[in-house]
């Protein structure tokens, strides 16, 4: 471990509903869900002001509407925010050529591989900095956790949230550790916490105290050693800047169950030529075809079935999963299915066409196919959803705040200015049309190459 804290761990605070709120005057302070809308709906990230009510991600929509029934329930708008996590992400490699992201709005920075700090002074400015230059970027703010570990760092970030900076001070690692649940060490979910909790063991200190021999007992020889070492605040682990995909996968959840086995084999169809043109716009083929099915009962099965070398074939992916389908009783109905490659590799196993017999390879899906799911042609009337940007010649740009009944209710605002009206219009109004989201910040690309001045000096 490190004797300066020079790993930066950058957390955005409430990634997806701090976007919907910067992007909309009239959410601003008000408590905001962003997730799946729908009753089998999930939530992906809860305002700080809907956490109050107990609202999570994760959590089922439906029960988020029973704790926080006046939140504003939103679709995801994933291109804003992977659009948004880039230029986060970027600000980031102004610091470090080795900056590890675990996600749109979470990573690990090395400062200390891009010289842009050597000691708690320089670590604490450059993460000050980064948080001054997201914020005039992006509109948004992000915690900050240092420390001379990665584990260390993550945790100093969720006790800086939200918009805060927390460095945790080489030698104090095991005081600041010792009262803390054992949950909060990675690695320690419900399952190993309540293991270790029958035991006896409820904190970090109480880790320590069992000492390594009990906790290989306990929890296996590779768990075991991994958690002693961490108790006593060792992680060696290095940022790394490259993070390979272990697979790639689709998956779809219904509205309501699907019973017919023609439908279920259609779905698993789209679904297999939506994989591949993921994995075609990753450059990679893989090897292992897995099959995810969760019943009407919540029941979930995988099946998966390996090749001979890896490919990119939509026929070969396409029968391999209607084969894995065949082995899967559905009776009864299912609400989800998933179509995934796994053992990825970066090139193709061209005689692998073989397998499907006889068949040519195709580039595209086949035309005439059925399509169930979020990728089925434009309906006559628009399906507006809620959150959707829109522009109307008269009214200007908005976004929409529900639908339903043959009427759509939009709220006209922007990024920029005050809360704005609403209005409502039939859903097939001529008018209205989906727009691209607009930017959070003013003059965003003038301060994005200031910023990038900034982040060179030495």
């Amino acid at each position: 471990m490190r004797n300066a804290p020079t790993i930066l761990h950058l957390d955005m605070d409430a990634f997806f509903a701090s976007v919907e709120q910067a992007s909309k005057p009239s959410l601003r302070g008000k408590a905001v869900v962003v997730g799946g809308i729908g009753p089998r709906g999930v939530v992906a990230t809860a305002s700080y002001e809907a956490r109050v009510f107990g609202v999570h991600s994760a959590m089922p929509t439906a029960q988020a509407r029973r704790l926080a029934p006046n939140a504003a329930y939103l679709t995801p708008r994933f291109a804003l925010y992977r659009s948004i996590s880039d230029q986060v992400m970027a600000l980031l490699r102004q610091l470090s050529p080795l900056v590890e992201p675990l996600s749109l709005d979470e990573a690990f920075v090395d400062l200390e591989a891009g010289d842009a700090a050597r000691d708690e002074a320089s670590a604490r400015e450059a993460g000050a900095r980064l948080r001054a230059d997201i914020r005039a970027v992006t509109g948004l703010t992000g915690s900050v956790g240092l420390a001379a570990s990665k584990m260390l760092a993550k945790i100093a970030s969720e006790r800086a949230k939200p918009d805060g900076l927390v460095l945790i001070e080489p030698g104090t690692e095991r005081a600041l550790l010792s009262p803390m649940p054992v949950r909060t060490l990675p690695g320690v979910g419900p399952a190993t916490g309540d293991h270790l909790r029958r035991a006896g063991i409820t904190t970090v200190l109480d880790l320590s105290e069992a000492g390594e021999d009990e906790l290989v007992r306990l929890l296996g020889k590779a768990h075991g050693h991994a958690l002693y070492a961490m108790a006593l605040a060792r992680d060696d682990r290095p940022v790394v800047a490259e993070r390979e995909a272990k697979s790639v996968s689709v998956e779809d959840t219904y509205a309501v169950d699907i019973h017919d086995r023609l439908r279920i084999g259609l779905e698993v169809r789209r679904l297999a030529d939506r994989c591949v043109r993921r994995l075609r716009g990753a450059g990679l083929s893989g090897r292992t075809i897995v099959l995810k099915v969760r019943r009407y009962d919540f029941s979930t099965l995988t099946r998966s079935e390996t090749l001979r070398g890896p490919t990119d074939d939509p026929t070969v992916i396409r029968e391999a999963a209607a084969r894995l389908l065949d082995s899967v009783d559905t009776t009864g109905g299912v609400r989800l299915l998933g179509v995934g490659v796994s053992g990825l590799a970066d090139y193709t196993q061209e005689d692998l066409f073989a397998q499907a017999a006889g068949e040519p390879a195709e580039e595209t899906p086949e035309e005439g196919v059925p399509d169930f799911g979020p990728e089925r042609p434009e309906p006559a009337a628009p399906e507006w959803r809620a959150g959707q940007d829109v522009r109307h010649p008269e009214y200007g740009h908005g976004w929409v705040q529900g639908s339903g009944l043959g009427r759509v209710t939009v709220r006209f605002e922007t990024p920029l200015s005050a809360p704005g009206r609403v209005r409502t219009f039939r859903s097939d109004e001529a008018g209205l049309e989906p727009a691209d989201p607009l930017p959070l910040v003013a003059q965003v690309e003038a301060a994005v190459e200031g910023e990038t001045e900034d982040g060179m000096r030495g």
